[in-house]
C-alpha cells in the first residue's frame, strides 16, 4: 500500500503545464524573429520536431518531481489480535426424559445437540469441553479448541448408554472437575437439564459451591415442562422376545427452584426453555454474557519510495536540455 505524505506537491503538475506552454512560446519567438537567411536557421526550421519533443521532456519532468516531493510512502503495518477466550464446559442430561417428543423435528435431545453445535460454531475462540450424565456422568471431551473434535463427539452422544437416573450433582461435579485445571481468568459451565436430581451421591448445592470456590460461573438451562409429556419407551414382548417402543406418556419431575439456586450462588443465570425456539435463544443470550476479550495493536512503518520519481525527473530534465542543444543549437 502508497500513501502520499504530501499530496500537496502534485499542484507542481499545473506548473508542467504551463512550463510546456512558454516553451512553446519561446521557441517560436527565438526560432523566426525574422526571416530566414542563414544556413543555421534554415536547420533550425527543418527541426520543429526536435524542439516540441525537447519541451514536452521538460514539462514531464514536473510530474515526476511533483510525484518525489510529495513523499509517497510503503505502508508497513502489522496488525496483532489477541484473542482471551472462556473455557467453558457443557454439561448435558442424556437421561431418559430428553427423549420427550415435545421438542421438534426430533426430541429434547437431538434439539439440544443440534443446538449446542451451533453454538461452538459462534465461539471459534473459546476451549469448550463436554459432559454428559444421566445416573452417572462422564467426560466425553475435555476443553479443547479443536471444535470439529467437540462437535463429533457431540453428534455420538445417544441416550441409555449411562445408567438412568438425573444425578445433576455429579454432572456439575465433573464439569468443575474438568475446569480445575484451567488458568483462564474466565471460566463457565453450561449445565443443560430437563428433570431434578434423583441420583448420585453428590449433591448439586455441594457441587455448585464447588463451583464458587473454583470462581466458575456456572448458568442453568432447564429443557422443556414438568408434568406428563409423550416418551418413547422400549418395550420388550415376552413371548417373542422382539423389541418394540411404544409411546407413553410419562411424569417427569422438575426442580427450577434448586437450577436457580445453583446459577444464583455461582452468579450465573438461570433459564427455561418450553420448546426449540426458547432454547435456541437461551444459548444466544448466554453467547452474548459470556464474550471474548480481544486485544488488537496496530503497529504502523513508512518506507520513503520518492527516490525512482526524483531520478525520474531529473533524467526528463537533462534528456530535454540535450535534445533542445542539439536541435535549436542555443541554451535554456
Amino acid at each position: 500500500m502508497i500513501r502520499l505524505a504530501a499530496p500537496l506537491w502534485l499542484s507542481l503538475v499545473g506548473v508542467g503545464v504551463v512550463a510546456a506552454v512558454v516553451w512553446t512560446l519561446r521557441r517560436r519567438w527565438q526560432r523566426y524573429p525574422f526571416p530566414l537567411s542563414s544556413r543555421g536557421d534554415l536547420r533550425r526550421a527543418r527541426l520543429p520536431g526536435l524542439t516540441a519533443v525537447a519541451g514536452l521532456l521538460a514539462a514531464l519532468a514536473f510530474v515526476p518531481l511533483a510525484v518525489s516531493l510529495a513523499r509517497p510512502q510503503e505502508v508497513l503495518s502489522r496488525h496483532l489480535e489477541h484473542a482471551e477466550g472462556v473455557d467453558m464446559v457443557i454439561a448435558l442430561d442424556t437421561s431418559g426424559s430428553m427423549a420427550a417428543l415435545d421438542f421438534r423435528p426430533t426430541d429434547r435431545l437431538g434439539v439440544a445437540k443440534e443446538t449446542i453445535a451451533n453454538f461452538l460454531d459462534r465461539r471459534p475462540h473459546d476451549r469448550i469441553g463436554l459432559v454428559i450424565f444421566a445416573g452417572a456422568a462422564v467426560t466425553i471431551c475435555p476443553i479443547t479448541l479443536d471444535h470439529e473434535v467437540a462437535r463429533h463427539l457431540l453428534d455420538q452422544v445417544e441416550l441409555r448408554t449411562l445408567p438412568d437416573g438425573t444425578a445433576i450433582g455429579l454432572g456439575l461435579g465433573t464439569a468443575v472437575n474438568r475446569l480445575r485445571s484451567s488458568s483462564s481468568e474466565s471460566k463457565v459451565i453450561v449445565l443443560v437439564t430437563d428433570g431434578s436430581n434423583n441420583a448420585g451421591q453428590l449433591d448439586p448445592r455441594t457441587a455448585a459451591e464447588l463451583a464458587r470456590d473454583e470462581k466458575i460461573t456456572v448458568h442453568t438451562v432447564l429443557v422443556g415442562r414438568g408434568g406428563k409429556v409423550p416418551i418413547p419407551i422400549p418395550v420388550r414382548d415376552s413371548r417373542t422376545g422382539r423389541e418394540t417402543t411404544q409411546i407413553r406418556e410419562v411424569e417427569v419431575d422438575i426442580n427450577p427452584e434448586l437450577l436457580a439456586e445453583i446459577a444464583r450462588s455461582t452468579g450465573g443465570a438461570s433459564f427455561r426453555a418450553r420448546d426449540p425456539e426458547a432454547l435456541v435463544e437461551v444459548f444466544a443470550a448466554i453467547d452474548e454474557m459470556e464474550r471474548t476479550v480481544f486485544t488488537s495493536t496496530r503497529l504502523v512503518r513508512y518506507r520513503e519510495r520518492f527516490e525512482p520519481w526524483a531520478l525520474a525527473a531529473l533524467v526528463l530534465l537533462v534528456a530535454g536540455t540535450i535534445l533542445e542543444g542539439v536541435a535549436g543549437r542555443t541554451p535554456w
